[in-house]
């Protein structure tokens, strides 16, 4: 089928969008800066802009909605104008254009409200309660887009949690460089266990999705590795693959989020060239546990991941080797 993404020039988004071309479909990528993805046609545009994305989608059938605005920190109107108003006149112009099946890439941040997550499932996204703007605004589209699913338009929200692989700037690359650096402290000796996503598993997670939308419409699903490790195991891997020392410090949890509110309010008056160091979202991710039940998402979508966590960290260290 014909298949338009959006963010395609992201991380996750390029592995989409390559995991689209290899399963024969036509692909179309919307967003700012070429995608450079082979076989697939990019179109430059915002998905903020309806002119941009009624070209861009005129013929599709399918659309995976990666676009977001993506920052522990920021304008809470960018991030309501882009994650929210971005899916709304996404949504509009798929109906008008006919597509049946449509993707909405979301985060379990949606229904993480600062307690642990403990082998539950896909629980129902709560904007008043997710912590941080990326996190309340991805809430609110989730439910945006869900709102919108009926027979013609079928809709699935999928969240693939903490993705990771060589070449990742967002996580691999901040932890690496904090280690480096020796500002990755563990919070409350890193005991939370966590799971996380291969590259790989979270791009075919994401097209089984919009493969099984008939099925599988309606419903939220969380995609991960489905093998949780303590914190400090995964971020001293993540360390030993990259070839520097893994974090020795650890900080009460408290100390954490305490530290972490004070850097917001800093960073909202001058904020810094990057992202900051700590926020009390950071400091619940890395000391709250947060893996989650794939029963339903492995049934209903009909995929299981092909790149095991151990399988990754080895890639990763071909990739810092190199």
């Amino acid at each position: 089928m014909i298949v338009l993404i959006t963010g395609a020039s992201g991380f996750l988004g390029r592995a989409v969008a390559s995991e689209l071309v290899a399963a024969g479909h036509e692909v179309r990528a919307l967003q700012r800066t070429p995608s450079g993805v082979p076989g697939v046609t990019d179109v430059l545009g915002s998905v903020a802009d309806a002119p941009h994305v009624a070209d861009a989608i005129d013929g599709a059938e399918g659309v995976v909605h990666l676009a977001a605005k993506v920052s522990l920190t920021g304008d809470p109107e960018e991030f309501h104008a882009v994650n929210v108003g971005g899916t709304r006149t996404l949504l509009d112009a798929a109906e008008a254009a006919g597509v049946s099946r449509f993707v909405q890439v979301s985060s379990p941040s949606v229904a993480h409200s600062g307690s642990a997550l403990a082998g539950v499932g896909a629980e129902a996204a709560s904007p008043g309660d997710a912590r941080g703007m990326y996190a309340r605004t991805k809430a609110e589209s989730e439910l945006l887009a869900l709102s919108r699913d009926s027979a013609t338009l079928r809709v699935v929200a999928v969240r693939p949690h903490l993705v990771w692989g060589p070449g990742d700037t967002q996580l691999i690359e901040r932890i690496v460089d904090r280690a480096r650096q020796g500002r990755l402290p563990l919070l409350s000796g890193g005991t939370a266990l966590i799971d996380t996503t291969y590259v790989e598993n979270a791009a075919s997670g994401i097209v089984a999705a919009l493969h099984r939308s008939d099925a599988a419409h309606g419903n939220a699903y969380v995609i991960t590795n489905g093998e949780p490790r303590p914190v400090a195991d995964l971020l001293t891997d993540i360390c030993l693959a990259a070839g520097v020392s893994p974090p020795r410090i650890s900080i009460p949890a408290g100390v954490g989020r305490a530290v972490g509110g004070v850097i917001e309010r800093l960073w909202a008056i001058r904020p810094g060239a990057d992202e900051p160091p700590m926020t009390r979202f950071l400091a619940e991710q890395l000391s709250t546990a947060h893996w989650f039940d794939q029963r339903d998402t492995r049934r209903d979508l009909d995929w299981r991941p092909t790149v095991s966590l151990d399988e990754g960290l080895r890639r990763l260290a071909e990739h810092y080797a190199a």
